[in-house]
Formats: structure tokens, C-alpha cells, sequence
């Protein structure tokens, strides 16, 4: 039996790298360093690693939460033109078994809660953040880096 997730994981909406290639800059004001990947960079509008030798750019990107202390811009991975791809629906199928923080934000956009997980069982630490009824949004990062990688909604 299959059970659908009480939770949509949301990939960096298309509109913000279309923004950025469109505008030249980023949510810093600062123009986008654009590369060809080396490989495994992280790719926030597909939620996949690049491969070698496809086109992206990095950019500084304030994460969905309301304008709180906590609001924060940081560096992304997207492809430098559009992209075709569309994150499976789920947790990044690509993304399994990495390391990451979940971060559990209130309406107020303030930190309510944080777990690390080996990305072995990622929507069981969802879950169990999402099951606080004051817990509104969460936001995947990186372990080491402390990068945004993804936004997790409650659904209903």
C-alpha cells in the first residue's frame, strides 16, 4: 500500500532564477557567478546534483519565510538557463541518504524546532516536525555548509 506524504517538498520556485538571469542580480543586489559544473553541485530548481559540464550559475537567495531575525540570504546551484526538470514529487529521490538539517519555522518566520538526519528515513524527521501544529514551514540545508537546499510544506 502506498500513502501519499502529508508534505510537498518545493524546489527554488522557476520564477527566481528566471529573476536573476533576467535582472543580472541576486537577492543581494550582486550579479550571479556563472560556471560550468564540475559535477555534484546541488541544483536547487530540479533538486538534483549537476552533471559535468552542464551550465549553471550561483546566487545569493533569501528562503521562503516570513520577515523575521531569522530570515537569512545564502548561496544557490541553478542552472544558468531554464530548466526542464521537475523534482519528483516526495523528498529529492537524488538527495536520499545525504546529510541535512531540517529547520522547523512558526508564522512568525521564527526557528521552532531543528533535526539532523542521514537522509536513511528523511520523512520520518519530517513528520515528526510537521506533527507540531505550530510548525508552519521547514527548510532542508546543508549539513556542512549550512545552505538551503529545499522548503517542505504541510499539505491540508
Amino acid at each position: 500500500m502506498t500513502t501519499t506524504p502529508a508534505f510537498r517538498v518545493r524546489a527554488l520556485p522557476p520564477e527566481v532564477p528566471a529573476a536573476v538571469r533576467a535582472t543580472d542580480r541576486d537577492a543581494s543586489g550582486l550579479p550571479p557567478h556563472r560556471s560550468t559544473a564540475a559535477g555534484g553541485e546541488p541544483l536547487r530548481c530540479c533538486l538534483r546534483d549537476a552533471t559535468t559540464g552542464e551550465e549553471i550559475m550561483l546566487f545569493g537567495y533569501a528562503p521562503p519565510i516570513s520577515v523575521s531575525p531569522y530570515r537569512e540570504v545564502g548561496p544557490v546551484f541553478a542552472h544558468a538557463g531554464p530548466c526542464a526538470g521537475t523534482p519528483a514529487p516526495g523528498y529529492p529521490p537524488a538527495w536520499r541518504g545525504r546529510r541535512q538539517v531540517l529547520r522547523a519555522y512558526d508564522r512568525r518566520g521564527w526557528i521552532h524546532d531543528a533535526r539532523v538526519h542521514d537522509g536513511s528515513d528523511p520523512e520520518a524527521v519530517i513528520a515528526e516536525l510537521l506533527a507540531d501544529p505550530a510548525v508552519q514551514r521547514l527548510h532542508s540545508r546543508n549539513v556542512a555548509y549550512g545552505c538551503f537546499m529545499f522548503a517542505v510544506d504541510r499539505l491540508g
